[in-house]
């Protein structure tokens, strides 16, 4: 009875806080409302907001949710002098050092490491923007799959990256890789861009595994982006210098690889299972996680949550692919691996026992394995 008092309590809090969201988003529209008079998309940005305060029961008036403070303003991205389209060239002889370079990763169910070594795991239905600065724009899409934790696990299913227009360096180029269909190529078909200087190009594309794994050098920002399949989800790692991940105005408020994906979005792993059938599960997934990923550290939580709410043994390939690319877009182990969270952080409202449990699939295939192990050793 407690324990359903306080998932009660959850619940309503998590609601209070959809509520105060939606508020502040009714809040922002009105004060567009004469701008945007006659406004198709606007009007039905507003009749959405009113169906969805009357779906959750939010009262009209109440708190509203507060702006996401802005990071400490840092200077643009330098223009480089000497070969403008070589930044990291520029770069240094501008300022006598090479760029900071900074890492983010989406991946399996999915999870985000972001650009400041924050690591989450989301629940990311339909599109949401990755980066969104004055160079880049990435946007990942999620669908849901089966046996997740409450229903509420995605999977990367497309990646879309647009290099913007910039100088004389490249034209804007649009990439979009999709479940079963990575290309190696740009829309367009071509496979580098932005014209030829010195042999270069300012965009090239690479592989190693065509159809399931390509690399994108952008090397008028110095970025290098990779996007593979592991499984049945895309995985997208990114490694740019700061200024150029911080390269964004106030109104691009919204970039996994900044902030994170929202509250409200945000998911924990569920609590142990106290059935006996339910721990041989989680040993087995552990095991296999283990033996894959030695380091007890967020990939390897990362790994057990991914066979867990999808039941795939291949769904543990994303979290090793991860590492690999972090490993060598980070340059070594100093900043490579991130501690697990505390257990003692808040988590979500767990969902019912019956909808935690793994797949039948995940538990035949997991108690296998875990059987076979116990028998090696």
């Amino acid at each position: 009875q407690q324990r359903g008092k306080g998932a009660a309590l959850s619940r309503e809090a998590v609601n209070a806080g959809y509520c105060g969201a939606l508020r502040s988003y009714a809040t922002c529209t009105k004060r567009t409302a004469r701008s945007c008079r006659g406004d198709l998309t606007y009007h039905s940005a507003v009749q959405g907001i009113e169906d969805l305060l009357v779906q959750h029961n939010c009262p009209r008036a109440g708190p509203t949710t507060q702006p996401r403070p802005l990071p400490r303003p840092l200077p643009q991205a330098p223009a480089p002098s000497g070969d403008a389209c070589v930044y990291e060239k520029g770069f240094l002889a501008q300022g006598g050092q090479p760029p900071r370079y900074v890492h983010c990763g989406v991946f399996g169910d999915p999870h985000v490491r972001t650009f400041s070594d924050d690591f989450q795991t989301c629940a990311m239905r339909g599109a949401w923007p990755v980066i969104d600065n004055e160079y880049l724009y990435v946007q990942v899409t999620g669908t849901p799959v089966g046996g997740g934790v409450a229903g509420r696990s995605t999977a990367l299913t497309k990646v879309t990256v647009i290099f913007k227009s910039w100088r004389q360096c490249t034209d804007q180029f649009l990439y979009q890789a999709e479940l079963d269909n990575v290309p190696a190529a740009f829309a367009d078909g071509s496979v580098s861009g932005g014209g030829e200087r010195r042999g270069l190009h300012s965009l090239v594309i690479s592989s190693t595994d065509p159809g399931r794994h390509a690399s994108i050098h952008a090397t008028h920002i110095s970025t290098l982006l990779v996007v593979r399949q592991s499984g049945r989800a895309l995985g997208l790692s990114v490694r740019t210098p700061q200024a150029i991940a911080e390269a964004f105005t106030p109104q691009q408020d919204l970039q996994l690889c900044v902030w994170g994906c929202p509250p409200s979005q945000r998911l924990a792993l569920p609590p142990p299972p106290t059935a006996t059938a339910g721990r041989t599960v989680v040993a087995a997934a552990l095991a296999r996680c283990s033996a894959l990923l030695p380091v007890r550290d967020v990939y390897q939580q990362a790994c057990v949550s991914d066979l867990l709410a999808t039941g795939d043994l291949n769904a543990s390939q994303a979290a090793v692919a991860a590492l690999a690319d972090a490993r060598g877009m980070l340059g070594g182990e100093a900043r490579l691996h991130l501690p697990p969270p505390s257990t003692r952080a808040a988590t979500p409202t767990p969902a019912p026992a019956a909808s935690r449990q793994p797949a039948c699939g995940a538990l035949v295939q997991l108690v296998i394995l875990f059987l076979g192990m116990q028998a090696v050793l």
